[in-house]
């Protein structure tokens, strides 16, 4: 099938040769001596973060050794971003003077440990976030990176112009992009007496049978993706007209650039296929074109190309997102914002935005996680592993719950939506061009179809706050009360959703 959503690059992790572990800083250790200060190959890296996965399950920059961190920031363009402040101090409405004087040590430490001396502040200082507390900064030396970790007000170094696996991952994170029509078997959709078509999922979830109550009017939903195509009108200049009052606006904060440094972004029209998809998904209109409608048709789409493709493994990949949560959460009419992307490890800039956004309200769903079938065996990724998200993923339609062929599950997950029959079609969606059809699947098409029920929900009961709107998610659910420890409260059943019965 096309259009499959490999959000997980795990895949990566059985091509690399596997060499020794880094060793754990925290705990005091050293490389070898005579070793410390050799700057370590791409593959060295990439295996100790392959070694990290096979003995550990997971892998954190903050477990590795000064050398592998020091390392990676020199292969990423000398990058290393810092988050700094008190233990989870991830933004600041205002920044203090207190947060000014540790982001002034940070820099001061650069200048005193640099081998190349009288270094400017503008020589050292790559980004400044004016809301998040962290900065972007450019290091040469090993010295450096040990000296910054010694300070007890720096909540995380991260080397996010390193890119794990180059070649390969250049290769295959561009897996969840398609822009190809498909032919849709007549199975897979009902149709309504507008003559708009309904995916064939919607009906497990009683979706339409919810629309008698609410079609998500005046509810934002925020989409961070690879944006909307620009040649499909219904998700532009046709979103409205069949009902009207209801708005469709699109943004960009990815740089299409190799060099940090660079600030102009590529606008917000779609170059992958993988946003066009869950915009439909999530908000595509009713019509009489025979067109594939949408779960919440009425909702207002708020559409932020934050990324080029769904794996967030590039520096302006990871601060576009965050840029994106950031614009999200200052908007009053964005109640939900739905995430299908993300990637392996913990990505701090990222992590931070979230916890910006979640503090202003907003219900944040996130993917479990999307990749081939021989990868199936990881967990949950980020940042649908954070408290303040909720994780979503595709299960078979089917009576027995088993996840997609290529989804992942595990105790993180809280919900699960049906995406895959079992002649493997996925669900039907508008397509990347005018009077195209595709198939969308995995936990992207899950996650985008959870947020378009919550827009269902919050537009019956606008006065009610983001716990309530999780509630009534929680009580349709399968398993509500309980909790599966590999699906969560399980299947969502929309109109109980929306009808409270």
């Amino acid at each position: 099938m096309k259009n499959i959503s490999f959000i997980s690059c795990l895949f990566l992790l059985l091509i690399i040769s596997a060499c020794t572990n880094g060793d754990n800083i925290e705990n005091g250790n050293k490389p070898p001596e005579g070793d410390q200060q050799k700057l370590l190959t791409v593959a060295e890296i990439d295996a100790q973060i392959k070694e990290s996965f096979e003995l550990n399950g997971t892998f954190d920059w903050k477990d590795t050794s000064n050398q592998l961190l020091w390392s990676a920031a020199i292969h990423g363009n000398n990058i290393l971003t810092v988050g700094y402040g008190a233990k989870d101090e991830s933004f600041s409405f205002e920044k203090s003077n207190r947060l000014t004087s540790i982001k002034q040590e940070i820099i001061n430490t650069i200048k005193t440990t640099a081998s190349v001396t009288a270094k400017s502040t503008e020589d050292i200082l790559v980004y400044e976030d004016e809301t998040l507390n962290y900065i972007d900064v450019k290091v040469s030396d090993l010295s450096t990176v040990a000296a910054l970790r010694k300070n007890s007000l720096i909540r995380y170094l991260e080397p996010n112009g390193y890119v794990y696996g180059t070649t390969e991952i250049q290769q295959k994170s561009s897996s969840g992009c398609s822009q190809s029509g498909e032919t849709i078997s007549s199975s897979d959709y009902g149709t309504l007496s507008t003559g708009a078509r309904v995916p064939w999922n919607f009906y497990d979830h009683n979706i339409n049978q919810a629309w008698a109550y609410s079609k998500g009017r005046g509810v934002g939903v925020g989409l961070i993706d690879t944006g909307v195509s620009s040649n499909q009108p219904y998700l532009g200049v046709k979103c409205d007209d069949y009902y009207g009052g209801r708005y469709i606006q699109k943004y960009g904060t990815y740089v299409d650039s190799f060099w940090p440094w660079s600030k102009k972004t590529d606008g917000p029209n779609d170059k992958c296929g993988h946003g066009t998809s869950a915009s439909a998904t999530i908000a595509a209109p009713n019509n009489n074109a025979s067109q594939f409608i949408g779960v919440a048709y009425e909702c207002n789409l708020i559409s932020y190309r934050g990324t080029s493709d769904v794996v967030l493994n590039g520096y302006h990949e990871r601060k576009g997102v965050s840029n994106a949560l950031k614009a999200l959460g200052n908007r009053s009419d964005v109640k939900i914002i739905s995430m299908s992307i993300g990637y392996m490890w913990s990505i701090g800039n990222v992590k931070d935005a979230i916890k910006y956004a979640h503090a202003k309200g907003k219900l944040i769903f996130a993917a479990g996680g999307t990749s081939t079938s021989f990868t199936n065996w990881y967990g949950v990724i980020f940042p649908a592993t954070m408290s303040e998200t909720i994780a979503v993923t595709g299960v078979e339609e089917q009576s027995t719950y088993n996840e997609c062929d290529t989804c992942h599950e595990g105790s993180k997950i809280d919900f699960t939506i049906i995406m895959e029959r079992g002649n493997n079609h996925h669900v039907p969606v508008l397509g990347f061009n005018n009077g195209q059809s595709q198939y969308f699947g995995g936990s992207s098409e899950a996650t985008a179809t959870t947020a378009g029920i919550a827009a269902l929900i919050w537009s019956r009961y606008p006065s009610w706050t983001r716990a309530q709107v999780l509630q009534r998610l929680k009580e349709s659910a399968d398993f509500y009360p309980n909790k599966n420890n590999s699906f969560g409260y399980g299947n969502i059943d929309a109109l109980k959703a929306v009808r409270g019965y």
